[in-house]
């Protein structure tokens, strides 16, 4: 083992820009095209949907801002592993990991990989879901399903063979979809701007209001004060989850030039590039689509933002700017976004399983760096359980439990950030989170505000996020014993 480790070892080429696009393209998925529809029918009002997006930018640039910290200090491969173990040890550790390869990470994949296979019906329809191809059990395995588990092989191989070739992916995908999503921010709201859309939208910004469209009605109730704020706490899950995996940077720091200087940094530049992104882009969608519509109407100005068809908010835009080609335009643009995003998934997951594996909790096997200097079998491993989400038909109930997950292992390690000030005071830090103590506290109150809110008004989806995390218990006492 020594004699491999000499032979081989984790290698820092991986510069700012790399590092960069990493954060961007991890978080940059099918999210921002798809869950404003899901916001504008439980709040209605144009300011509150706008408000959540701002809100959930601000939380995830003061968590990377307090993750930079803990980056500048322990620049080793695994990252929040990492710093997990080293502020409470190897049990909360374990189960963070455990949480990551069994659905925070590994569920994404799936799901990132199945949205991709579902835009590729859009040009080959028979590879689309709707084409079933056997049964088993209750499970319909579609022709997507088979795609999407090709893209995970696909990408899986590619990044066994070096860290170079999935940095250049990234690279190439990453800056498609930025340019991409500013060509839509420009065109649409040059094309908006030029009518009353936006203004009228704004007529009633404030005014919240939940609609419901069942047995072929329509119904509006008003939201305010608990109902209010229990529909916001409920809504920002989709901007949350559209704007999570920016923490993947850190699980490769092993492989990235002066990681104490590189990592903080790119943390900062990737989540803010993505915010603005993300908040032009939904003001893109408030100028050219009414907020609310009718899922009965024939197009897709009277089925505004809340009944866009399939929720296809992004599509709706697009159309209003290039007509009927927009549906394939759309579903280019989220198939470069989609295969990006896995690639930055897949490349930065395999190292938290590798460093879990050197501390003696994962299996031995996932340590040993191929002769590519990457750890090729936490990348098997992570690639054959992702596949089988994708078969099992669950990686959508698995992202709704991986959002809630994330956000309490989020708590977890900047609380941790209060631990290792006072455990390790002399310790060199080469960036100090910003505005500490009083920013990273303030995130703790507003995510753990959110994750009470979820207990009460979704306690499935949440308790099974929680159950998820337990299942790891029983696993680490047996790693232990072994």
């Amino acid at each position: 083992m020594q004699q491999q480790e000499e032979q081989h070892k984790l290698k820092q080429s991986l510069g700012f820009v790399d590092a960069t696009m990493i954060v961007a393209g991890s978080m940059i998925g099918s999210g921002i095209f798809i869950v404003t529809a899901d916001m504008a029918r439980n709040l209605g009002g144009a300011g509150w949907i706008l408000l959540l997006w701002l809100i959930s930018g601000f939380i995830t640039i003061i968590a990377a801002l307090s993750y930079g910290e803990l980056a500048g200090m322990m620049p080793k491969a695994g990252g929040q592993f990492i710093y997990i173990q080293k502020a409470y040890g190897n049990f909360v550790a374990f189960l963070y990991g455990w949480t990551v390869f069994a659905v925070i990470q590994t569920g994404v994949i799936a799901a990132v990989a199945v949205a991709f296979a579902k835009y590729t019906g859009v040009f080959f329809p028979s590879l689309g879901t709707d084409n079933i191809l056997f049964t088993i059990g209750k499970i319909n395995i579609s022709a997507a399903n088979i795609v999407a588990i090709i893209l995970i092989i696909l990408l899986s191989v590619i990044n066994n063979y070096g860290v170079k070739n999935g940095k250049l992916i990234q690279l190439i995908f990453t800056s498609a979809k930025i340019l991409a999503l500013a060509a839509l921010i420009i065109c649409g709201l040059a094309v908006g701007l030029n009518s009353d859309t936006f203004a009228q939208n704004f007529q009633h910004a404030w005014t919240a209001q939940k609609t419901v469209f069942e047995n072929g009605e329509l119904t509006t109730t008003s939201l305010t004060g608990i109902a209010l704020i229990l529909a916001l706490g409920t809504s920002i899950i989709g901007p949350l989850f559209s704007s999570d995996a920016w923490n993947n940077v850190t699980f490769i720091a092993g492989e990235i030039k002066d990681p104490k200087k590189n990592i903080p940094l790119s943390l900062l530049a990737g989540t803010l590039i993505v915010t603005a992104l993300y908040i032009l882009t939904n003001i893109t969608y408030l100028a050219l689509l009414p907020v609310q519509g009718d899922p009965n109407a024939a197009d897709v100005i009277g089925q505004g933002i809340s009944f866009a068809d399939q929720d296809r908010v992004g599509t709706a835009a697009a159309y209003m700017i290039l007509g009927n080609g927009a549906a394939y335009v759309m579903a280019a643009l989220i198939m470069i976004s989609t295969f990006g995003c896995n690639n930055g998934l897949i490349l930065s997951g395999a190292r938290v399983y590798y460093a879990m594996a050197k501390e003696g909790l994962f299996f031995k096997k996932a340590e040993k760096l191929n002769k590519y200097d990457v750890p090729g079998i936490a990348i098997i491993v992570q690639c054959i359980w992702a596949c089988l989400l994708c078969l099992s038909g669950t990686y959508g109930d698995l992202l709704n439990y991986s959002t809630f997950a994330s956000l309490l292992f989020y708590i977890v390690t900047i609380a941790g950030l209060f631990i290792l000030r006072k455990k390790w005071k002399d310790v060199e830090r080469p960036y100090k989170a910003f505005g500490y103590p009083l920013i990273p506290a303030l995130y703790i109150l507003i995510a753990f505000s959110i994750c009470v809110i979820l207990l009460i008004t979704t306690p499935g989806y949440t308790g099974g996020g929680l159950v998820i995390v337990a299942v790891g218990i029983p696993f680490y006492f047996l790693t232990k014993k072994k």
